[in-house]
């Protein structure tokens, strides 16, 4: 067994035990050492220690600013709660500080043209996004800069995806319902959203009518989604047309 093979084993016991700071590490090392080329099953591990990480510390910051609502401004509780929603986002700034370093100087530099390159590209760009819906919370300047990082990078992610994927790819489809959330939930363009989730949509299904059952179940339940999406903006707009 190789040092890399080692070091997979080793990400792969502390995934399965949930000690997801060790995934990283593990992988972390791997990532240096080859120069940011990551097996696939490297960077399927890399990146759900980091959706594990995040995810976590999302939750908890929903479950704070819950909370809030509940109690006097001027109370010590609200103290508290203050204090403990700065320490986490703290944490979860640099974590995805981290994640998206490692991005830009190892395995977007590296990565292959084709999925690889997208998803990568799509990954910082989720992450930004991800920091301006949560440490910009609150303060419409702070989150600006967050917010211009991740239309770059999904724009870039975008590009590479319609010059390479295929319309049904299950990663050019998850670009598409991504970016169009970020133009309805964080530039506030519900327009821009439902244009690029129903183009990718239609492009989708016009490829799923002559490639029938050999369509990725993947593709499929995105292409859910995208739908789901697509009918929550519409009738978003009927409302605020109708007033209610």
């Amino acid at each position: 067994m190789t040092p890399r093979e080692k070091r997979t084993f080793v990400a792969k016991l502390a995934e399965q035990s949930g000690r997801y700071e060790d995934v990283i590490t593990e992988i972390v090392k791997s990532v240096r050492s080859s120069k940011g080329r990551l097996t696939g099953e490297e960077r399927g591990l890399l990146f759900i220690a980091y959706k594990m990480i995040t995810g976590a510390l999302r939750t908890s910051l929903r479950m704070i600013e819950s909370t809030e609502r509940g109690v006097a401004s001027d109370s010590h509780e609200a103290t508290l709660l203050r204090k403990e929603k700065e320490r986490i986002t703290h944490e979860f700034a640099e974590i995805c500080a981290d994640l998206i370093q490692l991005l830009d100087r190892y395995l977007i530099p590296s990565a292959s043209v084709g999925e690889e390159k997208v998803l990568y590209c799509k990954t910082k760009a989720d992450y930004y996004r991800y920091l301006a819906e949560y440490c910009g919370h609150g303060d419409g300047d702070a989150r600006v800069p967050y917010s211009i990082q991740a239309l770059e990078a999904y724009k870039t992610a975008y590009r590479h995806a319609l010059s390479s994927l295929d319309p049904i790819h299950p990663t050019r489809l998850g670009l598409a319902l991504n970016f169009s959330v970020y133009y309805h939930d964080i530039y506030k363009c519900p327009e821009r959203a439902c244009h690029l989730a129903k183009r990718a949509f239609d492009e989708a299904v016009t490829v799923l009518g002559s490639a029938g059952a050999d369509s990725p179940k993947d593709s499929l339940m995105i292409l859910q989604l995208l739908r789901n999406d697509l009918l929550l903006w519409a009738s978003e707009k009927i409302n605020h047309l109708g007033g209610i």
